[in-house]
C-alpha cells in the first residue's frame, strides 16, 4: 500500500507532459500527491494499485490543466495613468502627455514615493484578479524605481507577495528600462550605476531570480544591453530581454548571444533573429495586450517561431502604461485572435512554454510526477473553452502545491 495525501479522481487532464502529444489529454485520468508533488498524473487504468489517500476528490468529468503561469508582469508600481489613458483617447499624442510629466515618469514618481507596504497593498488587487483564473505562478519585474532604494523596494514587495497569497513569484531585476529623468541624455552613466551599483547590490541581496532589459531605440541600445546581461552573468543571474518590440535592433539574436530564457514581444523580430533564438533554446513571449493596448499593426512572426522550432509563451504583460491587463485567460483569447495561435499554442503558452521561459520546467508547468502539485480544475466541456470565451471564468479550483486555495475574491 502507497500512502499519499490526496487523490484527484473523474477528471480529463490536459497534462502538457512532453512525454505525450499536444496537450497530453487523457481521457479518464486521476492525479495523485504527496509532499505537495505529483506521485502520479495519468489514465486511472494506469495508476498503481494500492494506493492510499487521505483525502479523495471526485472532479466529476471536469478537466484539469497545469496551473497557469504569467510569465511576463510589472504588476508591482504605483498609481495608474488612467487619465493618460483618457487623453489619448481625446488626441493627445504620447509625447505631448511624456513632455507634461506623463508616461513612465509618472509611474516613476509614484513608484519612488510608495512604502514596500504600500506598494504590497495597491498590487494584492491585481494579483488576486490573476490568481482567481488559476495562476498558480507568476513573474514581477522592478523598473519604476530606477534608482537602487525603490527598486529595491519593488522586488521586496514582489517576494512578499509570495508570502501574502499562496502563489509561487518569481522576481526580475529590470533596471534598464527607461533613462530616469534626472539622467535624461545620459543612458550611458545610467547603465553605468545599473552594472556598478545596483546590479551587484540586488544580486547580493538575493532579491532577483532574473535580469531584463529594454532593447529599443527609445530605451537602451544593443551594445548597453550588453554591458548589463554580462554583469549579470557575472553575478550568476539568467537574462530575459524586451526585445524588438517597436523596431528590429536585433534584440531576439542578441538575447541568443546570451542564452537568455526569453526574448519577449518581437513584432520586428528577423528570421535570423529567431532562428538563433531556436540554437540558443530561448523562449519566445508573445505580449498581445500590449499589441492590442497601444495599437500596434505589426504581430510577431509567429509562423518563423513555429518553422524554426521556438516554444511561444504569452503573458499579460500587466503594467499601467501599456497594458493595463489581469486576465491571462483574455490573454490567451487575445493571442488566438490577434497572432492566430491556435487552442493547443495558447494552451501550452501559459504552461508548459511559461514554464520554460521562467527556467522553472523542472519544476511546474505540466502535469508530470515529481513536479510540484499546481492544477486549475475547469467547469469546461473541451479545452477550447479556455481559449474561446471572453470575460467568463470557468474556474472550479485552484490547487497549490498541492492544496487547494480560496482566493479573494471567493473563487478556489
Amino acid at each position: 500500500m502507497t500512502s499519499v495525501d490526496q487523490i484527484w479522481y473523474g477528471c480529463r487532464l490536459a497534462t502538457l507532459s512532453p512525454l505525450r502529444q499536444g496537450l497530453g489529454l487523457v481521457e479518464d485520468g486521476m492525479i495523485a500527491a504527496v509532499g505537495g508533488r505529483i506521485a502520479y498524473a495519468g489514465p486511472a487504468a494506469d495508476a498503481p494499485s494500492a494506493l492510499d489517500a487521505k483525502q479523495r476528490t471526485d472532479c466529476e468529468g471536469r478537466w484539469i490543466t497545469p496551473g497557469l503561469i504569467d510569465c511576463h508582469t510589472h504588476l508591482v508600481h504605483g498609481g495608474n495613468r488612467a487619465a493618460e489613458f483618457e487623453r489619448r483617447l481625446a488626441g493627445a499624442s504620447y509625447e505631448e502627455i511624456a513632455r507634461a510629466g506623463g508616461g513612465i515618469v509618472s509611474t516613476v514618481k509614484a513608484t519612488r514615493q510608495a512604502s514596500t507596504e504600500q506598494l504590497i497593498a495597491a498590487t494584492l488587487p491585481r494579483l488576486d484578479a490573476l490568481i482567481a483564473e488559476g495562476v498558480t505562478t507568476i513573474e514581477i519585474k522592478s523598473g519604476y524605481g530606477l534608482e537602487l532604494d525603490t527598486e529595491r523596494r519593488q522586488l521586496q514587495a514582489a517576494r512578499q507577495l509570495g508570502n501574502e497569497r499562496a502563489v509561487s513569484v518569481r522576481t526580475t531585476f529590470l533596471g534598464a528600462h527607461t533613462v530616469p529623468p534626472e539622467m535624461k541624455g545620459n543612458s550611458a552613466a545610467y547603465i553605468d550605476a545599473v552594472c556598478e551599483t545596483m546590479l551587484p547590490r540586488i544580486a547580493a541581496e538575493g532579491l532577483a531570480d532574473a535580469v531584463d532589459a529594454f532593447c529599443e531605440g527609445i530605451a537602451f541600445s544593443p551594445d548597453e544591453t550588453a554591458r548589463v546581461f554580462a554583469k549579470a552573468q557575472a553575478l550568476g543571474l539568467p537574462v530575459r530581454l524586451h526585445a524588438d518590440q517597436l523596431s528590429n535592433l536585433h534584440g531576439a539574436a542578441l538575447a541568443a548571444r546570451f542564452g537568455a530564457l526569453s526574448a519577449d514581444h518581437l513584432e520586428y523580430a528577423d528570421d535570423e533573429g529567431i532562428a538563433a533564438m531556436a540554437q540558443a533554446g530561448t523562449v519566445a513571449v508573445v505580449l498581445p495586450g500590449a499589441f492590442y493596448f497601444i495599437r500596434e499593426r505589426q504581430t510577431p512572426p509567429i509562423d518563423a517561431m513555429r518553422r524554426h522550432g521556438v516554444p511561444i509563451a504569452l503573458a499579460t504583460d500587466s503594467n499601467p502604461g501599456t497594458s493595463p491587463l489581469t486576465s491571462l485567460l483574455l490573454a490567451m483569447n487575445m493571442g488566438a485572435t490577434l497572432f492566430r495561435l491556435t487552442v493547443d499554442e495558447c494552451i501550452a503558452a501559459v504552461t508548459r512554454e511559461a514554464a520554460r521561459a521562467l527556467g522553472l520546467f523542472a519544476e511546474t508547468g505540466s502535469l508530470d510526477a515529481g513536479k510540484f502539485c499546481d492544477l486549475a480544475i475547469w467547469n469546461i466541456e473541451q479545452p477550447a473553452e479556455l481559449v474561446y470565451r471572453i470575460g467568463f471564468n470557468p474556474l472550479h479550483t485552484r490547487v497549490w502545491h498541492g492544496h487547494s486555495h480560496i482566493a479573494a475574491s471567493g473563487i478556489a
